[in-house]
């Protein structure tokens, strides 16, 4: 086990309350709480780095109910339900019965405009953390760290915190690259508080992150030497991975040699499937977990938010499912639930991956509950059975996989069936059929041939409700297209095509009123 990076402790450097996302990137911090303050010392220094971490698993400063976001329910705020939003409950996967909640209705049926506050509201969590990720970058530089008399080893160490806190903003602006394609951008270099951001273009901010992450190859402590919920080289190696494997996509050139040449060095870096695929999605995970590279921490007694895994749980289940199976006995909220075509997918019987309940798989009413099955997928239970601890019997601990080693499988396999250079197809198949073996428990499931239009259904199978599925229905020409349909895509029962700017999420409308340097993605 490594040691945990307390996100809890993290000091409150920035304090805003973000309304217009073109102005979050010059923000200053409006506390009384200075920089010179919070970076005095080494351990301000850490506290600072675990608030830009803190971005992703809590809403704000004060807990479950806190928001550092404007226009929002601090409630539904968290990073991950938000994206879960985007990219689950748009597609064949999931779907969600609260219609009444702002933006639901309209992601449910592929529908939204550029005033959907969901999709604002993952923009606007986008860009602030990387606006702390900016401040923090600001404020570390040898000059700072000199004139507080911050060296040696000490120094050495800060400079790790850097290199991560880069390595979230690159994330952040890939979540930006690959569903909004063209957002405003700035970094630490800009100057703060004097222009409107510029827009940058989808294909630039390819390049940057691409740079951003090859630079870091070099500047992260390596893999699995870093405190858990922290990033290190196998963190930047996946990213660039799933970038290179999206290429055509982002870019219209293919690089698919080099997306299987980054899953190769996370394949060679020591990571080994887990066992038991149930048990990474429990409230120990962070426990013996051999597969997980790198994960958003969550704590259900420190660190509450109604996001995350709180989320993931509850709005899974309802009180006919007994919550307290779930770890959530005074929980289970009965939102989100499957369309049939994810359970439908499940053909061999011993696929240990489906985990489902319910008796009816049609969805003919979006506000039912028990129209599709319920995922029991993820619990806020231990390995041995036990209910984690959590406040009010509702907040959860689970962390939430942003990469695993099962994804680095994949994508070298799909590199390879799209012809890229240095992939051998024996070895792609032999990485299938290890995923395959683990949810058979035997070789009964494995493949004998790479087959690309396949890939797609294994992906679902492995992956599902991660926040996975939008990005590869999007690679596969299957998210819009009228080729592949699902209950109520495009706001009809039987499902029909979309528009294809749908592809790409619409710029808020906010941003584009209040920053005149920005122009709207088409369609929208």
């Amino acid at each position: 086990m490594r040691n945990r990076f307390k996100i809890f402790a993290a000091l409150m450097v920035v304090v805003v309350a973000v309304t217009s996302c073109s102005k979050d990137l010059n923000l200053k911090p409006t506390n009384d709480i200075t920089a010179d303050v919070v970076y005095a010392t080494p351990a301000g220094y850490k506290g600072a780095l675990a608030k830009v971490y803190g971005s992703f698993a809590q809403t704000g400063n004060g807990g479950a109910g806190s928001g550092d976001l404007g226009g929002i329910d601090a409630g539904t705020s968290d990073f991950f339900r938000l994206y879960f939003g985007a990219q689950e409950l748009s597609t064949d996967e999931a779907v969600c019965a609260w219609l009444g909640d702002p933006g639901v209705s309209e992601i449910d049926q592929m529908n939204w405009s550029s005033t959907n506050l969901m999709l604002q509201g993952l923009y606007t969590r986008s860009i602030y953390q990387i606006t702390l990720a900016n401040e923090f970058i600001r404020e570390s530089t040898d000059a700072k760290l000199a004139s507080r008399n911050i060296s040696g080893n000490d120094a050495t160490e800060i400079k790790y915190y850097v290199a991560e806190a880069r390595f979230l903003r690159a994330f952040q602006y890939w979540v930006l690259l690959d569903l909004y394609g063209n957002p405003p951008f700035l970094t630490e270099a800009d100057n703060i508080g004097k222009d409107l951001p510029k827009q940058t273009t989808r294909a630039a901010l390819f390049s940057y992150v691409e740079s951003e992450l090859k630079a870091l190859e070099t500047l992260l402590k390596d893999p699995r030497t870093n405190e858990y919920g922290r990033a290190d080289k196998a963190a930047a190696w996946a990213l660039l991975a799933r970038l290179y494997l999206n290429a055509q996509v982002y870019t219209g050139t293919e690089h698919n040699a080099d997306a299987i040449t980054y899953a190769n060095k996370v394949i060679g870096a020591g990571y080994t499937l887990h066992s038991q695929y149930k048990n990474l999605f429990l409230a120990d995970n962070d426990l013996n977990n051999p597969e997980t590279i790198f994960a958003i921490a969550y704590d259900g007694v420190k660190t509450q938010n109604y996001g995350g895994a709180t989320y993931l749980i509850n709005a899974a289940v309802n009180a006919d499912m007994k919550p307290a199976e779930f770890g959530v006995p005074n929980g289970g909220w009965g939102g989100n639930r499957t369309r049939q075509n994810l359970p439908n997918k499940f053909t061999n019987a011993n696929d240990k991956r489906a985990m489902f309940f319910g008796e009816k798989r049609e969805v003919d009413d979006l506000a039912t509950f028990t129209d599709g099955l319920a995922v029991t997928k993820f619990k806020n239970i231990t390995q041995s059975g036990a209910t984690a601890p959590s406040v009010g019997g509702t907040f959860c601990s689970m962390d939430i996989p942003l990469f695993r080693l099962a994804e680095m499988y994949m994508i070298y396999a799909e590199a390879t069936a799209r012809g890229g250079s240095g992939g051998v197809e024996a070895t792609a198949i032999q990485y299938l059929n290890n995923l395959r073996v683990r949810a058979y428990g035997n070789t009964s499931g494995n493949v004998n041939s790479l087959v690309l239009n396949d890939l797609i259904d294994e992906y679902s199978r492995e992956f599902y409700w991660e926040g996975h599925r939008r990005t590869d229905l999007v690679r596969f020409g299957k998210f819009t297209d009228a080729s592949y349909v699902w209950p109520y895509k495009g706001g009809v029962k039987a499902g029909r095509g979309v528009e294809t700017y749908r592809n790409l999420y619409p710029i808020p409308s906010t941003d584009v009123i209040a920053n005149p340097n920005l122009k709207q993605n088409p369609g929208y």
